[in-house]
Formats: structure tokens, C-alpha cells, sequence
């Protein structure tokens, strides 16, 4: 079992402010797992899980059921609520839970995207709880790094250390498995297949459909199955809507649909400084890579779940505002991803299966910029720093610049 020491910490941080932490993010992506972990590292705990008839029976009949709790010792209790969001009350229930009991216990509320709908928008959740996601393993986690993000601002294109074999055997790992626990464990490909097939099936005609209400399952999944050939390149909402004869604004709510339940995530493009740049377009990612047959598309959706996790990452622990961008301009230029933090470009980050040299749209975005870039490959080789009149480009394999990503 992986400890997930980068998680824990998170909970660590925010439980030591606030009574109640939400943790939200794709099915299967060891949510109850950590949620046991953590639960294991207290005196006094109750496990709670709606998906079990005799926990539902229980809560049901006696609401603050966890009062009843025998304890070991005098230190706080931690309740964990797993899968309580289908709960039809669940929102007040967690209220008043909150309200009444918020100096006596710790709460961790454990389930689906659905928690994470709720942040947006007034409810009676508001200012009650912190939230913070648990993804598929990447290798940024898997390797440990100890850098400190104070020292990734300063300078993003240092590369400290020896690179290191298990790191890329991880990346190799990742790439043919994905990150979800049960298939990279195994690390079988007849397993891999098994679980493929059978975690989008249950989250389309399972979860979505028990959670949403739409109708047209076989439609919908169709559209997942379709969007592994859209990787890389902005996605064209009205073309979707012809191959499947289906109206434009039903595809783009089930394109949001698959956002809320962690199956896909989208970038937007950014726009300042950058001349004759476009507005609307989005890129998707699927959380679940090895189902993208092309390989350049593949190693760009494998590096943009270690960029989204990281910036999701340093949110979630209140270290700034993060965010994920991409550019392109109406010349068809483009770099695959920007990090900005509070609102001002960070760094630039290309994505090319072998190409060594930096791609003119990286040289070109970065003069406007005025930031660090760095172009990421499979090339097996060792890395270089490239001068762009004051500017650096780092090239270098995407294991080895990726395993430095912070974790804290």
C-alpha cells in the first residue's frame, strides 16, 4: 500500500483550521483508502458509509448516531462520511452536523465531484468546510521530491540531483497502466483493459445516471469514447454535435457532466500579452491516459495530469491562486500549457514526442513573456539549457523535469 504522504499532509493542514474538510476526485482513485489511512492515525473513529444498508439504516434512525462512539482516550474523534452526497438531505444534514458539533469532533467528507459543485455557488455548506482532492497517482508523488515550492518560483527549470532509473521506470509505468491504483498495482495489461472498460461503464451508467438524471446513456458514453482521438488539440463542441446528431448545448452539458465526475478536465487559453490570441476554444485531458492511442497525445495528456495536480495541489493547501492555461493565437500557434499564479504567468511548457529543439511558438510566446520555458520529450537522453536572447529554455525528458514538481 502507497501511503500518499503528500495527501495526508493536506488533511493535516486543513483539519488543524477547520472542523470539517471535504475530499473530492475521480471514482476510484483511493478516496476511501485514504480516508481509512487517515481515520487509522486517530485514538477515537467511526467509519461511515452510505453505500452500506446498516450506516444508512443507522443514520437515518439516529441522525448524530456518531455521539454514541466508545472512546479510548480524551483527544478529538474523527467521523469519516464516505459516498454521503447521495444522501438526498446530505447538504443540510452536514450543517447541522457542523453547527452542532464542530468543537467536539473532526469530520472527513469523502465522495464524488459532486462535492465539489457545491464550493462554487451559495449553499448552506458556505464557510463550513475546506476542501481538497485526491487524484490517480502521478509520478511527482510517486517520487517524493522534497522540493519546496518556494524554491520551483525561483527558479522552475532547475533540475537538482542525478536523474534518477526509477523515476522513469515509473513514468513507463504510468504510461501503459494509468494512475489508478487498482490497474498500476497490478501493472497487468489484461487487467488494465478489465478495469478500463469497466470503471467508465459503471461511472456513465452508475454514477451519471443515478446522480444527473440524463437519459441518453448510450449517447453519452459514445462521447466519452470519442474524446481519447480529441487530446491535443482544442475541442470543437459543434463538430461533436454533428457526429452524434445531437443538439449543441447537450453536448456541452455532458462535457461539463464528465468535468464534475473527475472523467475529463478542461484548460482554457490564456489571452494576456499575447497578440491575436484566441478566447473561447478549450482543451480536454482524460484522467485515464493509456486509453489515447496516439503517442504524442498520450505524453501530453500524461504531463498535463502532473501540471493539474500540482497547481490543484498548491491551491488546495493555500499556497496561491494556480492556474493551468494554454496558448494559441489565430496564426495556429500554440504552446501546450502556461502556470500562472495570481493571474501573471509563471512559467511555459511545450510538449514534443522527440524534438530537441525548442518549437519557434515556445521562443516566440516566451520574448512576449518574459518567462522561464521548458519543452519536455521522451528523448532518452540527458537535458539542455538553450538561450532565447534573456531568456532560458530548458529541454529536457518529461520523467525527469516532472519528478521535481513540489509537493508542499
Amino acid at each position: 500500500m502507497i501511503a500518499r504522504p503528500s495527501y495526508r499532509y493536506t488533511w493535516q493542514e486543513l483539519s488543524a483550521e477547520k472542523a470539517m474538510v471535504f475530499m473530492a476526485g475521480p471514482r476510484q482513485s483511493g478516496k476511501t483508502t485514504l480516508a481509512q489511512m487517515i481515520a487509522d492515525e486517530h485514538a477515537n473513529r467511526l467509519y461511515f458509509n452510505w453505500d452500506i444498508p446498516t450506516d444508512r439504516i443507522r443514520l437515518i434512525e439516529q441522525p448524530f448516531f456518531f455521539e454514541a462512539l466508545e472512546r479510548r482516550d480524551h483527544s478529538k474523534p474523527i467521523v469519516v462520511f464516505d459516498e454521503i452526497h447521495k444522501y438526498r438531505d446530505w447538504k443540510n444534514y452536514l450543517k447541522g452536523v457542523y453547527d452542532r458539533f464542530k468543537e467536539e469532533f473532526s469530520f472527513l467528507v469523502s465522495g464524488s465531484g459532486r462535492l465539489d459543485i457545491y464550493q462554487k455557488g451559495g449553499d448552506s455548506l458556505a464557510g463550513r468546510y475546506y476542501l481538497f482532492h485526491l487524484w490517480p497517482f502521478t509520478l511527482a508523488e510517486l517520487a517524493g521530491t522534497e522540493r519546496r515550492l518556494s524554491d520551483f518560483r525561483n527558479d522552475p527549470l532547475e533540475l537538482s540531483g542525478q536523474p534518477k532509473s526509477e523515476h522513469q521506470e515509473i513514468w513507463n509505468r504510468l504510461e501503459k497502466f494509468s494512475g489508478f491504483p487498482e490497474p498500476y498495482m497490478t501493472a497487468q495489461e489484461a487487467s488494465y483493459l478489465r478495469w478500463t472498460t469497466t470503471f467508465s461503464h459503471q461511472l456513465v451508467k452508475e454514477d451519471i445516471r443515478d446522480l444527473t438524471g440524463i437519459k441518453s446513456l448510450g449517447d453519452l458514453e459514445t462521447l466519452y469514447y470519442m474524446l481519447p482521438s480529441k487530446v491535443g488539440s482544442p475541442l470543437s463542441v459543434p463538430s461533436l454535435s454533428s457526429d452524434l446528431k445531437t443538439a449543441y448545448n447537450t453536448i456541452a452539458g455532458w462535457l461539463a457532466t464528465f468535468e464534475r465526475f473527475f472523467l475529463i478536465f478542461s484548460l482554457t487559453p490564456w489571452t494576456r500579452n499575447i497578440a491575436r490570441a484566441i478566447q473561447k476554444e478549450r482543451k480536454i485531458y482524460l484522467w485515464d491516459s493509456p486509453r489515447i492511442l496516439d503517442p504524442a497525445a498520450r505524453l501530453e495528456n500524461m504531463v498535463a495530469l502532473e501540471l493539474y495536480r500540482a497547481v490543484t495541489l498548491w491551491n488546495d493547501l493555500g499556497r496561491g491562486s494556480f492556474r493551468l492555461h494554454f496558448i494559441k493565437n489565430k496564426d495556429q500557434q500554440e504552446v501546450d500549457f502556461l502556470i500562472a499564479e495570481d493571474n501573471r504567468p509563471l512559467i511555459l511548457i511545450e510538449v514534443k514526442l522527440s524534438e530537441t529543439q525548442p518549437s519557434t511558438a515556445l521562443l516566440k510566446f516566451q520574448s512576449a513573456l518574459q518567462i522561464p520555458a521548458v519543452q519536455l520529450t521522451n528523448w532518452q537522453g540527458g537535458f539542455r539549457l538553450i538561450s532565447n536572447d534573456d531568456q532560458r529554455v530548458l529541454v529536457a525528458p518529461a520523467w525527469q523535469w516532472i519528478a521535481t514538481l513540489p509537493q508542499q
